[in-house]
């Protein structure tokens, strides 16, 4: 199987990070000082802002930067554990440089934590929660990456795990390939293990090396 494209825009966290031990551990920390569910919290979080759960739980206007700031120190904190999931970093040190970015619903610093702890290069494009006016499941992360690339956006292929992700994904008008058993629960294309067996090839995405999940 291979995709005709010009690009690829991945996500970060559970497409080519392992994050979620973080993610547990500081959102868990930040959940229980305000007496709040942490398993409802952890659930909730995947493929979003900070800032954007961060206005869903905490209902005082005036305590929402505080909360923020308090979630993205912890989850920088917590970055050292992360890894990289199989097969990224055979595929992203394959790409040519001005093929490939990552769009991810995290800040800056902590996206570079978590490609840093996890061994994997940094892309040329990075676009963060801060870069946009709106997150994931809007469009505007991957709009602005496949411009920064000079891709059309049809002519780009997302991985994504998250069914925000893969919303975003879709408005964009890419071809939304899933990543992972999450990915299983997302509207992607075609759903794939992970990204071993994954190979850019003549411009394109060759998937016929991959485990397929769905197809």
């Amino acid at each position: 199987m291979r995709i005709p494209c010009e690009g690829l825009l991945f996500d970060n966290d559970g497409v080519l990070v392992d994050s979620d031990q973080g993610v547990r551990t500081a959102w868990g920390r930040w959940a229980r000082a305000r007496g709040l569910p942490e398993d409802e919290v952890t659930a909730m979080v995947h493929g979003r802002r900070s800032a954007d759960t961060v206005a869903l739980l905490v209902a005082d206007p005036a305590e929402q930067p505080a909360a923020l700031a308090e979630i993205d120190r912890l989850e920088v904190e917590a970055a050292a554990g992360t890894v990289a999931l199989p097969g990224a970093s055979s595929l992203l040190k394959a790409l040519p440089e001005d093929v490939w970015a990552v769009v991810t619903s995290g800040v800056g610093p902590l996206a570079r934590a978590r490609l840093d702890a996890a061994g994997l290069p940094l892309p040329a494009v990075l676009v963060t929660a801060g870069d946009v006016a709106r997150g994931k499941p809007a469009p505007d992360g991957y709009l602005a990456a496949a411009a920064r690339l000079g891709v059309e956006p049809a002519r780009a292929v997302v991985l994504e795990d998250s069914a925000a992700g893969a919303e975003a994904g879709a408005a964009a008008g890419a071809y939304v390939v899933g990543v992972g058993e999450r990915g299983l629960a997302t509207d992607a294309d075609v759903v794939v293990r992970d990204l071993r067996g994954l190979v850019w090839r003549d411009g394109g995405l060759d998937l016929s090396g991959a485990e397929l999940l769905r197809s």
